[in-house]
């Protein structure tokens, strides 16, 4: 997959306009697992931006952000970066083949309790 197809693909899953960031750091300097993170929320931002998403595919950052959105609180200019991590972490997730649905395992996950929006949702999400 090419890198502009790659970026594009993340942008449009994500919502998130990455050239809206001015890089002030200000949603790394909120993040809880700032610490914990080898790319942290700002670097994410960017690196979608310049299409240098390989790095972020194989970084275990991907899976130390919380998703707690103290950094999409703290954005002067409205960007959202774990919304991009969360596409990025996607993306990792269903090229390793690990995250999919089929038509066929529906019927054993059908329980009476479970919202049949929970089911389709599940479904739209994971068959992209």
């Amino acid at each position: 997959m090419n890198k502009k197809y790659l970026r594009d693909d993340i942008i449009r899953m994500s919502g998130v306009n990455p050239k809206k960031c001015m890089r002030c750091g200000k949603c790394s300097g909120t993040c809880p697992a700032y610490d914990e993170m080898e790319y942290h929320p700002h670097q994410f931002v960017s690196m979608v931006e310049n299409g240098d998403i390989e790095p972020l595919l194989s970084s275990d950052s991907l899976y130390r952000c919380l998703t707690c959105f103290a950094c999409a609180e703290r954005c002067p200019r409205g960007v959202e970066p774990a919304k991009l991590i969360e596409a990025v972490r996607l993306t990792a997730i269903r090229r390793q083949g690990a995250n999919r649905l089929t038509p066929s395992d529906i019927p054993a996950m059908l329980d009476e309790d479970i919202p049949q929006q929970a089911l389709v949702s599940a479904f739209r999400k994971y068959t992209k």
